[in-house]
């Protein structure tokens, strides 16, 4: 009799879908059931902001899978059914059916926990407001959107990556948008303050009111029926609030049972298992090795989601690929500007105990007798012991979103200032200068090393 390997996957948005089709790929005689308690999978929730300034037609456009994918391969794949409790001793689980509150018990060989994350809900008095909504899940993104589709001004709790998008598409569509983030700058912990800042101008430029170094402190309904917004700086009329505050990860059915940062997410090695060997964790459940510093970092973002689950898939069986850890690389366009980062931010790096390096190159992107020669910024952070690159953030009108991917290869590899300097890059006058402002920034940083060479 031919033992066949039974795995359940918890959890189906990025890091699960990545799963399973790695699953379904190298181990074809596998027994699969997938629970998820959304009806709907795959919706990638940067589209919110998207659908609401008009640039995607509907939320539905942005699931890149359905059930019926995996089901018609043979999955086993339950939408709408809850994950109540997991016993990893004895290798089972408890799952309620939410539309029937039937529950029933079941068993696994392996366990991938795709569980990811829930919005970082602010201990403010009144955050239960009807007035006051999520956007992170399908669901959650639905109904913002269809309760702002009667509303003229919105508040947005949270100026990070999330925060700032939504802002950008509300100010699009023609709202009064007051963004509230609350540290001094916006996108605090990717950039720099000084591109943080250029990011509020973008948005003030638009009419977004931007306020930082602010803090709500409570939603009240008012007498006209709007909503009330109390802040450490002042009141604020609106009506509607999206709140945008971080991600916490969902991981409390391994509370107790396999090892977790101290934010719980859940610890894995290379290979994406956790302390259990018959447990595997990815997405935004999990932590992932930060290629920078050498340790743990939570990067609660859909590319990393997607590249851990599909190493968890591969290795679910037999530890077959490493993973190649992170850089943290994102990117965002707002209005008519790129911005995108890799690495580490000076801050971060000092954190970390390295000798920072660093220095901020500007000029135009491409040779300035040519038309739309536009300004670019790139901030470069480097360890001054080993001059090696440990991050770098760049910000144009021009579509530089490439440049990380660059720098985030540079580092992966322990990449230096002195190779970035003079890196082999294609030069033509329609995409930079002779020497690109990549490797201008890394002229720059090591003439501040050197004390002698500049281009």
């Amino acid at each position: 009799m031919i033992n066949v390997m039974k795995v359940v996957v918890i959890g189906c948005t990025h890091a699960g879908i990545a799963a399973v089709k790695q699953i379904l790929t190298y181990y074809p005689d596998a027994d699969i059931t997938v629970y998820e308690r959304q009806q709907t999978i795959s919706y990638l929730s940067c589209a919110t902001y998207l659908h609401i300034e008009g640039t995607v037609a509907t939320l539905a456009d942005a699931r890149y899978a359905e059930p019926a994918d995996f089901i018609k391969r043979g999955v086993h794949f339950a939408t709408n059914h809850d994950v109540i409790r997991v016993n990893a001793a004895n290798h089972c689980l408890l799952v309620q059916d939410l539309a029937t509150k039937q529950i029933s018990r079941t068993s696994y060989d392996k366990l991938i926990v795709a569980t990811g994350s829930v919005t970082a809900i602010p201990a403010i008095s009144g955050v239960e407001n009807p007035k006051v909504l999520l956007c992170k899940t399908y669901d959650e993104a639905h109904d913002l959107c269809a309760y702002s589709a009667n509303q003229q001004s919105v508040a947005i709790v949270g100026g990070g990556y999330i925060g700032v998008e939504l802002a950008e598409g509300y100010a699009t569509s023609g709202y009064q948008v007051l963004l509230i983030q609350k540290p001094a700058h916006l996108l605090n912990g990717y950039v720099e303050p000084a591109i943080g800042d250029q990011v509020a101008q973008l948005l003030q430029a638009k009419g977004v009111t931007v306020l930082t170094d602010a803090v709500v402190t409570s939603f009240q309904d008012t007498d006209d029926d709007q909503l009330l917004i109390t802040t450490t700086h002042d009141s604020y009329r609106v009506d509607m609030a999206a709140i945008s505050a971080g991600m916490l990860p969902q991981t409390d059915l391994l509370a107790g049972q396999v090892k977790m940062a101290k934010n719980g997410a859940i610890l894995v090695d290379d290979y994406l298992q956790t302390s259990d060997p018959d447990i595997f964790a990815a997405g935004d459940a999990a932590m992932n090795h930060d290629n920078p510093t050498d340790d743990y970092v939570y990067a609660p973002l859909a590319s990393t989601a997607v590249r851990q689950g599909t190493v968890a898939g591969i290795n679910v069986g037999e530890r077959r690929l490493r993973s190649l850890g992170t850089q943290v690389t994102t990117g965002m366009k707002i209005f008519d500007h790129t911005m995108a980062c890799t690495g580490l931010t000076v801050a971060a790096a000092q954190a970390a105990n390295f000798n920072v390096g660093h220095v901020t190159s500007t000029g135009t992107y491409r040779p300035h007798f040519m038309p739309d020669a536009h300004p670019i910024t790139v901030e470069l952070v480097y360890d001054r012991n080993n001059r090696k690159i440990l991050g770098a953030q760049l910000l144009c009108a021009h579509d530089v979103s490439q440049a990380a991917n660059t720098v985030s290869a540079l580092i992966q590899n322990g990449g230096t200032i002195d190779q970035l300097a003079l890196l082999d890059m294609l030069f033509s006058p329609n995409f930079n200068e002779p020497f690109n402002y990549l490797n201008l920034a890394a002229q720059q940083a090591v003439a501040q090393e050197n004390g002698y060479w500049r281009s």
